[in-house]
């Protein structure tokens, strides 16, 4: 095992967390440079081996959550599982659990005997409700999730049914959510020496992203409803389709740019009608914008609009599928996809970069996710120090 860089170099992590949101808390700091352990079951590993697109029966989502892991199995059901989590949290700064609660207790892991056996540990659970509460006790996916946070009301055309996040939105939330709570209450822990339990729901977090909904109907008694891709507090925004066949997506938020954006459209006249000289008025009269817009954008080719928008500074970007971003020199340049060699693939397999810049301390994909106990030898024989005899009685390979 190669020492770990980066800015959380020297943090040690248990992930007993299986499928999406937990584990990709874990991935975030894992990225960063914190060493972590990911606890799979023996005879399979963690289900999502088995989600998603596969190449060689191999799980590729899988491959990208659990990068820079180190896999150990173990079966928490059984006394060898349990006392490989005692023993790895002797050292360990934080375990990641997302099991419903009661269970980690009913398997004899709880926050109390783990905490006493390392009073500086801190636990973060992810579940669908947490842990307490008149939902607690429900099984919660993030789909679900989703629809019961409010995000699936909200999302759609109007006049259409609701439509769902076509990827883990509450998951993905929940794991950046979930890596800065567990940080904060490091830091913390650093300042007071003790431990704690951070409990998040997987709806929480995407449900403070969703911006003024909650406060308006509470001041106002305002129920937002599907708007497409607008916003209800300023226009324009949204994707408008060009000559070629091609989409972009617009925005202009301030009078300036909503000027700009005429200009360079050589409808200059339309920044002064008067129902569109204030954002107030462009809302009002969004339809009748959007017509005006869809007309003048309709008249170019997409590559032919953006030089001439970001000529006079007006704010657009093109709808890229992931096949243009794959070729996007920003993207290229600025390293957001990186290319990582996995033995399982025979070769490089593309991914997302951790998001954000370092200056001195990047941070680094060392390996994708790797085979379900890969490093069995190193951590339950090398550094917990049980024996070849005890690991084959429990049905573990090592």
């Amino acid at each position: 095992m190669s020492q770990k860089k980066g800015p959380l170099a020297g943090l040690r992590v248990i992930d007993a967390s299986n499928f999406l949101a937990a584990p990709t808390v874990s991935m975030h700091l894992a990225d960063m440079g914190a060493e972590v352990i990911k606890l799979e079951r023996p005879n399979g590993g963690d289900e999502f081996r088995n989600w998603g697109r596969r190449r060689d029966d191999i799980a590729l989502y899988y491959k990208v959550v659990n990068r820079n892991k180190l896999s150990v199995t173990a079966d928490f059901r059984t006394p060898l599982g349990v006392e490989t989590v005692k023993r790895l949290v002797r050292d360990a700064d934080l375990i990641v659990e997302n099991y419903r609660p009661g269970t980690m207790e009913k398997w004899g892991l709880g926050y109390d005997v783990l905490s006493a056996i390392n009073p500086r540990l801190v636990m973060l659970r992810v579940t669908g409700y947490g842990q307490e509460g008149p939902n607690a006790h429900k099984p919660g996916f993030g789909t679900a999730l989703e629809g019961y946070g409010g995000f699936v009301y909200i999302n759609g055309e109007p006049e259409r049914p609701p439509l769902l996040p076509p990827f883990g939105l509450s998951d993905a939330s929940s794991g950046l959510c979930g890596a800065f709570l567990a940080l904060a209450a490091l830091r913390e822990r650093d300042a007071s020496g003790k431990g704690q339990v951070v409990d998040l729901a997987l709806y929480e977090a995407m449900f403070a992203m969703l911006g003024p909904f909650v406060v308006e109907y509470d001041q106002l008694g305002v129920v937002q409803e599907r708007i497409g891709s607008r916003l209800p507090w300023v226009a324009p925004r949204n994707t408008y389709q060009c000559r070629d066949g091609a989409w972009v997506s617009l925005s202009a938020s301030s009078n300036g740019t909503f000027v700009r954006l005429c200009t360079a459209l050589g409808e200059p006249a339309l920044a002064t009608d008067p129902r569109f000289t204030e954002n107030a008025g462009r809302v009002a009269h969004v339809e009748a914008l959007d017509a005006e817009l869809s007309r003048l954008i309709g008249r170019f080719d997409r590559a032919d609009l953006i030089a001439l928008l970001e000529a006079s500074d007006a704010v657009v970007a093109p709808v890229n599928s992931v096949a243009d971003i794959m070729l996007d020199p920003h993207i290229v340049a600025r390293g957001s996809i990186i290319s990582v060699e996995d033995a399982e693939l025979g070769g490089p397999m593309r991914m997302q970069a951790p998001s954000g810049r370092f200056s001195r301390t990047p941070p680094e994909i060392q390996h994708a996710g790797p085979p379900a106990g890969a490093h069995n030898r190193d951590i339950l024989l090398g550094r917990l120090g049980f024996t070849e005899a005890e690991l084959r009685a429990a049905g573990i390979e090592a």
